[in-house]
Parts: structure tokens; C-alpha cells; sequence
């Protein structure tokens, strides 16, 4: 997989595109190559070795020929992404001693899908969509259009290539053990470059946002290396958002904003790069909510969970292309506002900060912050947000409105965070204790009604009738990152944390085993999150638990190490009494942004 901001190529191992493959070439939730298969004398190639960097790829390809009959050529096939699209070239060389005419033809379509329905199972009607396909000026243009909403895809050969209403295709006349080049460009919109121009800028975009971090000298070599890694990978991560760069969530279907996900990313962040911090939340304020819509959970100053630009949000198929159902987006940004130590920019984002500040203040001044589980998308609008993840011990269903700890311990610590500045830098002295005696009012509630005294351990969430849901789970790893729980419960989730319940060896499961709901395998009720793990790490620094947090940052950089350094999304939550080696999660995002830096909360 190639990735450069929102677009994105997926690809078999001899970089095609089979036709009927979820793979191909996207760009802002479209795909625009449904089909890019190459062939040659009319056969399909096989892959003698694949290398991939993070801005090419490169693929050595052979005719398949019975043992003992060596192949009559070979080519190298070069693939690189930039913002519009894919760039290619083959070179192709006989190793024959006699003269040799190839045929060289891609197989080409355009299907334009959103990738939402490319992810699930659903058909949408497309009603009045119209496809068409051209040979104009030497190119395959394949157009999509839809009444206002369009797109096309333009496939330009370069040197002696033609196109059809197919492809496109060269006839090579090469001499004995003569090498051809041929290029080819696909573009979604913008100038046509080379392979060579396309990498060299594609890696000084990658250069500069590596550069932008100011790291501490790192004794430990998998540590470092970790940290290195993952930096790389939040490179390859990194959309416009309006005149801002910010970090997508996760390659291949994420990377997009993501209220929570680039707020937790700029956090872990946010000791090694401020500029990172104001870019997240310049973004997220353009898109704050100003409204009452119900369809879309957009509330004023409420942050936004995921902005869109394919056709189904476009015409509100799926969620909109803003759609604002997260309960922890909010707080978070302001703790990552308050904590960026940012003058200027807590004066310039002094609107949002009180508007997002009012929103957390409606929901605590009432109780607690909470979702409703019948609405618009996601059942649950957490960071666990798969449709089972939110159980009691029993494995009965919770049902909202659900206030689930986490978001509280943030609220906690986003409302502290939003008092200093409006102390100290918009010398507002009461607004400041309006919200630290919020902030101190939520401490004392939530001790009273989340804690479970014969587990000795935080309750995930209350449910709608205020019962405490039973599940031990990882989400009080957060809690400690909060600060909201006293010295008191804050050892005694280290202790549980630390138990073979809950860590692997390699991470913290995010429900601890041996409970009814526990499957290791489970998105949200047993897999390793390394984000979720590093948070954990954090929150017992924060206490002074120093032994218990080594030990798991010593768990997740054995993690880190399998896998080559770079971390997933989520591993499966078998331990390391159980198998010999962390266990990968079956379509974890790799790389994903708040894996990527879930090193970074190790440093600390």
C-alpha cells in the first residue's frame, strides 16, 4: 500500500488491481481505478521479489516459464503516489539474444465507489449516476457524474504508448538483451509528473514533518528505533484540512480528520511538536459545530468525530460529511488546548475553547457527558465504538444515554487544562473558577458512582438507568492519564492493570480475561491497542508509579521489536503464556496514527 494524504493505492503483490478486488487507487473516498492489471504477450506477470519504501514501490516481474526454461525478459515496475495520483514505469529488458516485439497493455476501469461501500456489505442507490468513457488527447478519461457531483480519472501513456476504450498499450521492439522505459500517469486532477519527480517531492514532504520534531536523546535503541518508525509512518499520514496539515487516523480507511484520533495523536505528541498541536486544533475549530442537527449529533461547540468528501456523505447516504457523534472529542480538545502552552493561540481560539468549555459544562452540569445508543452512526460514541463494546460482565448490553468513564476523566482534565488559560491568558479570574469548581464537583461525583468497591476498580460506564456497568476493562488506563482518580485508586488500578488479566506481556487487553465478554480476538473486548496501552503508561508516570509503567512500555516495545517497529492499530489479545509471539489483528490499520505514536508516550 501506497499512501499520500487522502489518497491511497492498494495492490496485489505484482501491483496490480484485479478486477472485483476491494483494491485500487483512491482518492478522497473515491476509487478511481477499479482495474489496473498489466500484462504482457496477454499474461499476467509474476512478482520475483517486492520492496517498498514509504514513498515507491518496487516490483521485478517474470513471465511464469516451466523449470529449466529461463524467462525471456524481465521488468521492473515502479510505482509512486502523489496528492492527484499514480505514477509508473516499467522497464522492461530482453534476455534473449534474438531481436523481440512485446506487447505491453494495461487493463483499465473506473468504478468511482465510495469506499464506504466498498467496507461493508450495503448497496446504496445511486439514482440519475451517469459513467462514460473517452479517448481524448492521447488519454483514457473515465468520468462519473452524479447531478452536481463529479469526477473523472485521466490515464496518460507517455513515450509510444496509445489508449483504447480498454487501457492503454505499447508494442516494445527490443534487441538482443535491450532495455525499454515506458510511463504511464493516472490523475484525478492535476499536472501529470514522472516517477522520479513524484518520489523526490513525496519525500521532502515526508522529510519536513519528521523535521518538526525536537526528540530527546533516546538511550534505549528499540525505544528509539520505535519512536523513528513511527514518526515515519505519521509522515505517510498527514491530509490537508483545510489550509491546515493534520494527521489522518489510519491507512487505508481513515485518513481523514478524526476529532479523537488527531487529538490523542498531537497529545502523545505535543512535548516533541507544538506546531502539530496548532494545526489539529485550527482544523477542528473551523469545524466546530454551531447548531442543533440531530441527523448529524452536531450540537454548538461540539468537535467533529469524521469529516467526508465521497458521493454517499455528499448526498447523506452514510453519515454526512461532517458528522460530530463523539462524546470525547471536546474535552480533548481542550486539554490539547490548554496544555499546548500556546499564548497566542489560546487567544486566537478563545471562541471555540468557551463554546467547546460550554458544551462540556451542559453535559457535567447535568450529570455526567453521555450518548444516546438509538441515534444517527455509530451505536457508541467512544473510543470503543464497535457495536458490542459497551457490556456488563455479564455480557448483557448497555443502553443509553451511556456515560462511559474515560469521557469523564477527560472532562475532568480538559476543564482544569481551559481554567489555567482562561486565567492566565485571558485573565478571565471567575470564568477560571467556574470551571475549576465544575472540574472539582465531577472529581468527587464520579469517585462516588463509577467506582466498583468489591473490584476495587472503575466501572467502564453507567448506563441509562445509572447502574454501573460492570466490565473491567483498559479504559481505566485513561483514568490514570486524567488524573482524576486519588492515590488510593489509582494504585490499585496499576495493580489490576498489571496482572496477567489484563497484560499480555506485550500490552494491555482492553477487557481483562477470564470475564464472560473477554475474546482475544475481539476489535474492542480483548484486543492490545497500543495507543491504549502507552496512555496507561503516561497516567502511571503521572503518579509516580514508576515500576508498574516500565514494565508495560518494557511489554509494548517487545511489541514494537515483532513487528518491525512499527506498531499496529490493534494486536490480538493473546498472551505471552499463550503463544510465543504477539498475534497480529486480523485488517488492523498499519499504519495508523495513534499507533504511530504511542511511542512518543513513552519518552515521558
Amino acid at each position: 500500500m501506497l499512501v499520500a494524504g487522502t489518497t491511497f493505492l492498494v495492490t496485489d503483490d505484482a501491483g496490480d488491481v484485479p478486477p472485483g478486488s476491494g483494491e485500487g487507487l483512491f482518492v478522497a473516498d473515491t476509487r478511481h481505478l477499479a482495474t489496473w492489471e498489466l500484462r504482457v504477450d496477454g499474461r499476467r506477470l509474476r512478482p520475483l521479489t517486492v520492496t517498498r519504501t514509504a514513498v515507491s514501490a518496487e516490483t521485478v516481474l517474470a513471465p511464469p516459464a516451466r523449470r529449466g526454461e529461463p524467462p525471456p525478459y524481465v521488468l521492473v515496475r515502479t510505482q509512486a503516489l502523489d496528492a492527484s495520483g499514480l505514477a509508473e514505469r516499467l522497464r522492461i529488458r530482453n534476455l534473449r539474444a534474438e531481436a523481440a516485439v512485446v506487447e505491453i497493455r494495461y487493463e483499465v476501469s473506473a468504478d468511482f465507489a465510495d469506499q464506504f461501500e466498498l467496507r461493508g456489505s450495503a448497496e446504496y442507490a445511486k439514482p440519475g449516476a451517469v459513467r462514460q468513457t473517452a479517448v481524448e488527447d492521447g488519454s483514457l478519461v473515465l468520468r462519473y457524474r452524479r447531478e452536481s457531483y463529479a469526477k473523472r480519472t485521466v490515464v496518460t501513456p507517455g513515450g509510444p504508448g496509445r489508449c483504447d476504450r480498454r487501457g492503454v498499450l505499447w508494442q516494445a521492439e527490443l534487441e538482443p538483451h535491450e532495455q525499454a522505459e515506458l510511463t504511464v500517469r493516472v490523475s484525478a486532477g492535476g499536472a501529470a509528473a514522472d516517477v522520479d519527480a513524484v518520489v523526490a517531492a513525496r519525500q521532502a514532504d515526508l522529510d519536513r514533518v519528521v523535521a518538526g520534531f525536537a526528540l530527546p536523546a533516546i538511550d534505549d535503541p528499540v525505544l528509539r528505533r520505535a519512536v523513528h518508525s513511527g514518526l515515519d509512518d505519521l509522515a505517510t499520514l498527514m491530509i490537508p484540512a483545510g489550509r491546515e496539515q493534520v494527521p489522518g487516523a489510519g491507512a487505508p480507511w481513515f485518513l481523514t480528520l478524526f476529532g479523537r484520533d488527531s487529538l490523542i495523536t498531537a497529545l502523545a505528541a505535543l512535548p516533541c511538536n507544538r506546531d502539530l498541536a496548532a494545526g489539529v486544533l485550527r482544523a477542528l475549530a473551523a469545524c466546530q459545530g454551531t447548531r442543533v442537527d440531530p441527523a448529524r449529533c452536531e450540537e454548538p461547540g461540539r468537535i467533529v468525530h469524521e469529516v467526508r468528501a465521497g458521493e454517499l456523505s455528499r448526498f447523506g447516504q452514510v453519515p454526512f460529511e461532517r458528522f460530530y457523534g463523539t462524546v470525547d472529542a471536546t474535552p480533548l480538545f481542550l486539554i490539547l488546548l490548554g496544555e499546548c502552552g500556546d499564548a497566542a493561540l489560546a487567544a486566537e481560539l478563545e471562541a471555540a475553547a468557551r463554546a467547546a468549555a460550554g458544551w462540556v459544562l451542559r453535559g457535567v452540569g447535568a450529570g455526567y457527558l453521555t450518548y444516546r445508543t438509538d441515534g444517527p452512526g455509530l451505536v457508541h460514541h467512544c473510543w470503543k465504538d464497535s457495536a458490542d463494546s459497551i457490556v456488563f460482565a455479564s455480557g448483557e448490553p448497555a443502553e443509553g444515554p451511556i456515560a462511559v468513564a474515560e469521557a469523564q476523566g477527560y472532562a475532568y482534565r480538559g476543564l482544569r487544562a481551559v481554567a489555567k488559560v482562561a486565567r492566565d491568558v485571558w485573565r478571565d479570574r471567575a470564568y477560571a473558577d467556574e470551571l475549576t469548581g465544575y472540574a472539582e464537583d465531577l472529581r468527587d461525583r464520579f469517585a462516588e458512582d463509577f467506582w466498583l468497591p468489591e473490584r476495587d476498580f472503575p466501572a467502564l460506564a453507567l448506563d441509562g438507568a445509572g447502574r454501573r456497568v460492570d466490565l473491567l476493562a483498559s479504559n481505566a488506563g485513561h483514568l490514570l492519564w486524567s488524573g482524576i482518580l486519588d492515590r488510593r485508586q489509582a494504585e490499585g488500578v496499576a495493580g489490576r492493570l498489571l496482572s496477567p488479566e489484563f497484560f499480555t506481556g506485550w500490552g494491555l487487553r482492553t477487557v481483562a480475561a477470564g470475564q464472560r465478554p473477554y475474546h482475544p480476538l475481539s476489535y474492542h473486548r480483548g484486543g492490545v491497542w497500543p495507543h491504549d496501552t502507552a496512555l496507561a503508561v503516561a497516567g502511571l508516570t503521572g503518579y509516580g508509579l514508576t515500576g508498574h509503567a516500565q514494565r508495560l512500555a518494557g511489554g509494548l516495545l517487545r511489541a514494537a521489536e515483532h513487528f518491525g517497529f512499527r506498531l499496529p492499530e490493534v494486536l490480538a489479545g493473546f498472551g505471552d503464556d499463550e503463544v510465543a509471539a504477539p498475534v497480529p489483528y486480523p485488517h488492523a490499520c498499519s499504519p495508523q496514527a495513534w499507533a504511530a505514536t504511542a511511542p512518543l508516550w513513552l519518552l515521558g
